[in-house]
């Protein structure tokens, strides 16, 4: 009996996951629920207790497979050899296409709000940290002087920007905004950096 229960143990997971992940892609975050898991996974509302430590555990295990799916996205996005402009501008669409493909589950990534004090754990950092190695590979070319910290700064900033436009534009906060009009703001700013970034670093990092 008991050399079952690592095998109980793991499906109750992908099942708790699966429940959490379907909650999240039809209502989203504010659906996940414990007792409405529990009845989906067909468990005990304490079983969930006994896979994951609480709800932000789990929400980060959700979360964490959104940003795997959004790699394999940006991984396919980007061929070898495109121009840096090329490269930065298919990023940012790509990354516009999938918020609005997975809009729920691209959403509960950043709705998520842990308990004051607390961060998020290192593993699930781990993949926020991965996706910016695409960014990173067209500022390397684009600023070949540059250092690993100069870019790693500079793709947080960029996807900074991104995301705003994205994220204002389809939240519709400054009025309407169609898909056309948030392409169009993403083209002109990544134009943008790539004519004026090596100017600005070259004038940030001077003493």
């Amino acid at each position: 009996m008991t050399t079952d229960l690592p095998a109980r143990r793991a499906k109750l997971r992908d099942d708790l996951i699966a429940a959490a992940e379907a909650a999240i892609a039809t209502g989203g975050l504010s659906a996940l629920k414990a007792r409405a898991l529990a009845e989906a996974a067909g468990c005990a509302v304490g079983a969930i207790y006994n896979v994951f430590p609480d709800l932000d555990a789990l929400i980060f295990t959700v979360n964490a497979r959104t940003l795997e799916r959004l790699d394999e996205v940006l991984a396919s996005t980007v061929r070898p050899g495109t121009d840096p402009e090329t490269a930065m501008r298919r990023l940012a669409l790509a990354y516009h296409g999938f918020s609005r493909s997975e809009r729920r589950r691209w959403t509960a990534v950043f709705a998520h709000q842990i308990p004051d004090g607390s961060t998020p754990p290192d593993w699930y950092l781990g993949v926020v940290g991965r996706l910016f190695r695409h960014i990173e590979a067209p500022l390397a070319e684009l600023l070949p002087g540059s250092t690993p910290e100069t870019r790693a700064g500079l793709a947080r900033t960029l996807f900074s920007a991104t995301h705003g436009i994205v994220s204002l534009g389809l939240e519709e906060k400054l009025g309407p905004a169609p898909d056309e009009v948030i392409a169009g703001a993403l083209v002109v700013m990544t134009r943008s950096w790539v004519l004026g970034l090596p100017g600005a670093v070259g004038v940030a990092t001077r003493p």
